[in-house]
């Protein structure tokens, strides 16, 4: 779909990388295959050359690079001291830092300087309210400048961040913050969506009500200006936590001290809080941002993200490299779904990051962003959350920009980044990952734990990047953590998702091994299933689950959303039928089909498969998923409802 032109490849911060190794540690690499094969072989030097590349300030040096290679429990960098918000902070220029737009008007640009100084101001109303190194400061917090400098002067006292994005329900809240005991917690009142307000100061009062560890409670008004206190905790302004202004300082911490608290979707349980570290999140996000995705201190870089997911944590990580990120808080369908291309337009943007779903939305609504808006400075578009079909690089390409570097990723919250996904120097091909991202030793392994070439496995990590959890809140002898993630292959991260990975070095990602379509021996993964039922012009969504190994027959039943002013009727389900035959297999005609409102995601857009299937089987909604996770939870009845008509029924 794509090549870069040699005088790209010449320009791309990898390229400078590999010729950086070349002169100062001897290294010569041919192609990235070779880089990577390095990379992941000798990956204490690997690492070590990241740290020297990028110029990592330490008040104190490491005694080595890696000093235990196990997983779980390898140690890197031990001796080390630094800081997050130091690095962050490096530029003090008047280059802008950070460019707001909001879905109801609000626009705002800060520079480099302007940002240190809030942060500063920040930093010192925290510490008159005894923050410390070790405690934590929560987060109740839309997508807007005051989260990211709340973030940055916690980061800054040695302090934990944590966030839950607004449109969360409280007991998703609670669930998350009641483990990690945080000390302060900074909320707004409500947030704007679509259009529409949404007042949230009753359930700031009840989350506050459920979290006494909560001191004091510092209130960022959204919609109201002045005039409400929560009632139950000491509270303050933004405007009074940032009245004073004190020099900027950073507390220097061990390399791999707690930076902040992400969470597990939480869907199937409690959530997973995970902890990653100052040190780690440093060097993953400097090489991922810089040599994979590209981005300079000439970038601008968005990603379409709430604060409670880790797109987010990773967005402004562009400050890390100088570049100017981009935040944006609203509904990237409001007022319709070109308001991403709008605000790229508007504000310049060079990298865009947004989902797959979105990307295949505005494919299917017949968008043409290259001919509505000035994409002049896109460079490259980002997309995650699922897997990208070929249909949908087609669409990218024909009628957004054809000399973009799409680049389709996965990783995940538990490592706080990608490992695998684009490469300026490498070709793009239609429904494939570009590669796997140095550092990152992915294989595709089998039933029995052999790596394979060519054919789908498990996505597995065979060697302890930096960026892998410290370890999981509460969690103190890492029982949960081991259960989480090495419990299949021991000693070896297994991350849930089937892979391929090609002989040219790409990668497909077919979606997660626990939601996989096992019909008459031939497995599958959901990814390739939807690419075939939503290419249909009537489908707008969809959802498809197997049950078996849930005592039943094991059916395979596919519930759609027909699109607006269609309807499921036997014509559109023949077709249905037709095309999975054809394009699939005829063991992979659904046994029935469901025309259904609306199919159940997280706050995320992740689709609920394995809550679906396990509601299938008898498991009660609360059980089953968290609800307050999901954004659209009312949708799970139709699921209930039908699982008690298929017991009556069997």
């Amino acid at each position: 779909m794509w090549e870069p032109s040699a005088e790209q490849v010449e320009r791309a911060n990898v390229t400078r990388y590999m010729h950086w190794l070349r002169e100062k540690k001897g290294l010569n690499f041919d192609s990235y295959d070779r880089l990577w094969d390095w990379s992941v072989d000798d990956i204490a030097a690997f690492w070590e050359s990241i740290w020297e590349f990028f110029e990592i300030q330490a008040r104190r040096p490491y005694t080595t690079p890696l000093a235990d290679r196990s997983m779980p429990g390898a140690q890197w960098f031990p001796g080390a001291e630094l800081n997050y918000t130091e690095h962050a902070l490096r530029r003090r220029d008047d280059h802008p830092a950070l460019i707001f737009r909001s879905e109801f008007g609000a626009a705002q640009t800060m520079t480099y300087s302007e940002l240190a100084d809030r942060v500063a101001a920040a930093a010192a109303g925290l510490r008159r309210l005894g923050v410390v190194r070790g405690d934590r400061v929560a987060g109740f917090l839309p997508n807007v400048p005051e989260t990211l400098i709340a973030f940055l002067a916690t980061a800054s006292l040695g302090a934990i961040w944590s966030c839950c994005s607004p449109e969360f329900g409280v007991r998703s809240v609670v669930e998350r913050l009641q483990q990690i005991e945080p000390k302060v917690l900074l909320t707004v009142d409500g947030y704007r969506y679509n259009g529409k307000p949404f007042d949230r100061r009753d359930a700031v009062r009840e989350i506050l009500r459920q979290l006494p560890s909560v001191e004091t409670v510092v209130i960022l008004p959204a919609l109201e200006p002045f005039g409400w206190t929560p009632g139950s905790a000491a509270s303050m302004s933004w405007a009074e936590l940032v009245r004073d202004s004190e020099p900027l300082q950073f507390e220097a911490v061990p390399f791999d001290h707690p930076l902040w608290v992400l969470y597990s979707s939480g869907t199937t349980g409690l959530p997973k809080p995970i902890v990653h570290g100052h040190g780690g999140i440093l060097l993953e996000h400097l090489r991922c941002l810089s040599l994979q995705t590209g981005l300079g201190p000439d970038d601008r870089f968005f990603w379409f993200t709430s604060t409670g997911w880790m797109m987010w944590n990773k967005l402004i990580s562009g400050l890390l490299l100088g570049a100017t990120i981009v935040l944006y808080d609203g509904s990237p369908n409001y007022p319709d779904l070109g308001a991403l291309w709008q605000l790229a337009a508007e504000t310049g943007i060079t990298c865009l990051g947004t989902s797959a779903p979105y990307l295949l939305a505005c494919r299917k609504a017949g968008l043409e962003p290259g001919q509505s808006y000035d994409l002049s400075h896109l460079k490259s578009i980002g997309s995650t959350g699922a897997p990208l079909p070929p249909e949908g690089f087609q669409w990218v390409y024909k009628t957004v920009k054809a000399d973009v570097l799409l680049g389709s990723t996965s990783g995940g919250t538990d490592v706080c980044t990608s490992f695998v996904g684009p490469c300026p120097i490498l070709p793009v091909r239609a429904g494939e990952i570009q590669c796997r991202f140095l550092g990152a030793k992915v294989e595709a392994f089998d039933e029995q734990g052999n790596s394979v070439l060519n054919q789908v496995g498990e996505l597995v990590i065979t060697e302890p990047m930096p960026s892998m959890p410290l370890f999981l809140w509460n969690d103190p002898d890492r029982q949960r953590y081991r259960e989480s993630y090495f419990d299949m292959f021991p000693g070896v991260w297994r991350h849930g998702d089937w892979i391929k990975i090609t002989a040219e070095g790409g990668c497909v990602i077919y979606g997660r091994s626990d939601s996989t379509l096992n019909r008459g021996g031939v497995r599958m993964g959901t990814s390739e299933f939807y690419r075939v039922v939503e290419d249909i012009e009537q489908v707008a969504d969809s959802l498809v689950v197997d049950t078996s190994g849930l005592g039943s027959e094991g059916q395979l039943l596919l519930f759609i959303v027909p699109r607006e002013g269609t309807r499921l009727d036997d014509q559109l389900e023949h077709l249905i039928r037709e095309r999975l035959s054809r394009e699939l297999s005829p063991r992979h005609v659904p046994n029935a089909i469901y025309a259904v409102d609306a199919i159940p995601r997280t706050l995320n857009n992740k689709k609920l498969e394995v809550p679906v299937k396990r509601i299938l089987a008898g498991v009660a909604l609360g059980q089953a998923a968290s609800l307050d996770a999901m954004s659209n939870p009312e949708s799970l009845q139709f699921f209930a409802d039908l699982a008690k008509t298929r017991a009556v029924s069997t």
